[in-house]
């Protein structure tokens, strides 16, 4: 019925929105924000109506939660970081059918998944941020999903992303956008050295292991990627503990996904982060099992493992 017809691994620093005010970082994030841009337009042009977006600025510590309220309107400043978004204005409507199907078919699916459409609950700025550049006219539904997953193991989080997409493509009358919104290397900068990697990677370690995750990417070598994913999330502090990235690639067919990927603002540094925007073709998914890591692939690690 429903079509997946893009999927995107999405920068959602909040330099960006610093970048649009008078002051001395006016201009920063220009290349990030005109990347937002071109998947806008790329979106448009397939004829995207709804865009979910895997937040992992959205914490939770049990299950996995969809927020597909109707609509949500207010003004944001950051918790963590109120120095740079500060009372940022937003305005969005909610896809509660769509919400609600990823919902039921997930929790079918042995994924437990709670769709809340009658909510105050507010995006957090993992979709606030890329929908301000993507969607000002609100020309998207939205619908935002949990991906800052405390004690959740990656592979339920690849089942989610599968279970997605087969809720778009066998529920869904419409046409989708999924958008992965976190970093690669999430080391931010210590206290008091902020202003010195306001543009730089934290440490030539994690660079150089993100650059070598991005060419992967580029080259398709997904079997071996996925294999290492928990690896590099908890070695690279991989934000939210890359349960994004997995829910991604679990709706792209983990590790039989065939794409190369595309990208669209190149690697660079935010507060010591490291950070992209890249497109990650959808194709088609052979045989009838259910793509996604195996225990034996994927180590069950939880985000606060990856802190020990």
């Amino acid at each position: 019925m429903g079509k997946l017809a893009l999927a995107a691994k999405i920068t959602h620093v909040p330099s960006m929105y610093l970048s649009e005010l008078d002051g001395p970082r006016k201009g920063c994030r220009q290349a990030a924000i005109d990347g937002h841009m071109e998947i806008d337009r790329r979106c448009r042009e397939l004829g995207v109506d709804t865009i979910v977006v895997f937040d992992t600025h959205w914490l939770v510590n049990a299950g996995y939660h969809i927020n597909c309220a109707p609509h949500w309107e207010g003004t944001y400043t950051s918790n963590e970081l109120p120095h740079f978004i500060s009372n940022m204005p937003f305005n969005l409507h909610g896809n509660p059918e769509l919400g609600n199907l990823i919902a039921r078919v997930a929790s079918e699916q042995g994924v437990e998944t709670m769709a809340h459409d009658a909510t105050t609950l507010a995006p957090e700025y993992g979709t606030l941020v890329p929908m301000r550049y993507m969607n000002k006219d609100n020309h998207y539904k939205v619908v935002s999903i949990s991906a800052l997953c405390t004690v959740h193991y990656l592979n339920d989080s690849a089942r989610l992303g599968w279970a997605l997409r087969e809720a778009i493509e066998k529920h869904y009358d419409g046409t989708v956008a999924i958008l992965a919104s976190g970093s690669l290397s999430h080391r931010f900068a210590q206290n008091g050295q902020a202003p010195d990697f306001s543009d730089k990677i934290w440490s030539p370690f994690l660079e150089t292991l993100d650059k070598e995750v991005v060419n992967m990417w580029e080259n398709g070598q997904w079997p071996a990627f996925c294999e290492m994913l928990p690896e590099y999330a908890a070695k690279g502090h991989g934000e939210g503990f890359m349960h994004d990235t997995a829910m991604l690639l679990g709706a792209l067919g983990w590790s039989e996904y065939t794409g190369k990927v595309d990208v669209i603002t190149p690697y660079f540094g935010s507060s010591g982060t490291g950070q992209i925007n890249a497109i990650f073709p959808v194709t088609e998914v052979s045989g009838s099992a259910v793509p996604g890591p195996q225990a034996s692939e994927v180590a069950k690690l939880t985000y606060g493992q990856s802190r020990l």
